[in-house]
């Protein structure tokens, strides 16, 4: 029963919202073109952070989906070309502050602080907030086209319905706006794909013990590792 509240809430907060706010005057700041070209309102972003956080049923969880939504909503208006970690560390070395540090930095010291209150051993405190984090930077990385962030965080979050509700939330939250995504009317953006994922990742870390905290982590980092990859050979083509 709680698993189906907690569906409910996010998504009855999730569509409240993005129809509150594509009823708004259009703001270009909050418009994007698609992989095809089409203008697409990025209005499903802000709604799937306070759905998934409102149905999250976890203050520490809620905060890291609060934050990472924030920081990825930064990226999203103040966002630039540079792709990959190490562009935007290179970047910050030199004394500039990209929108990407911000995310990186942000959702990172946020997502450790989640874990240190979702769990009890330091150990384990450090394991979940990777895991949290690197949920988010996954479910962003997945967002190349329609959807597909969307159907990752339900691939992501099911199995954990099993260990409980909190999965049940960023479920709740991506149902509310799924086809809207996959028609092309909207798009989740850095907000809402960051967001979901740090809702994804709070709900492994609820429900893991070490070893699968470990076996997360280590499989996030790797994803991150080969993410990071990808994005240096988009930025530097070869000859």
């Amino acid at each position: 029963m709680r698993r189906a509240a907690s569906f409910a809430v996010a998504a009855g907060a999730t569509r409240a919202v993005y129809e509150g706010l594509r009823r708004l005057p259009r703001d270009a700041r909050w418009t994007r073109a698609n992989h095809a070209g089409r203008e697409v309102g990025l209005y499903a972003g802000p709604a799937v952070v306070l759905g998934a956080a409102a149905g999250s049923g976890s203050a520490p969880v809620a905060f890291a989906v609060l934050a990472a939504g924030a920081c990825g909503a930064y990226d999203d208006v103040r966002g630039d070309h540079r792709r990959g970690f190490r562009a935007h560390l290179a970047a910050l070395r030199d004394g500039e502050v990209t929108s990407g540090a911000v995310k990186l930095l942000g959702i990172g010291a946020a997502s450790l602080v989640a874990g240190a209150l979702l769990k009890e051993r330091p150990v384990d405190k450090v394991l979940a907030g990777i895991v949290v984090a690197g949920s988010a930077h996954l479910v962003n990385l997945v967002d190349v086209r329609p959807g597909r962030a969307g159907l990752a965080v339900l691939a992501l979050a099911a199995p954990g319905l099993l260990r409980g509700s909190p999965a049940a939330a960023p479920m709740g939250a991506v149902a509310a706006v799924l086809a809207d995504d996959l028609g092309e009317s909207t798009m989740l953006g850095d907000t809402g794909a960051h967001a979901l994922g740090a809702a994804v990742g709070g709900a492994i870390a609820i429900g893991s013990g070490r070893l699968g905290l470990a076996a997360h982590a280590a499989a996030l980092v790797a994803a991150a590792v080969r993410g990071e990859r990808a994005a240096s050979s988009r930025a530097h083509p070869c000859e």
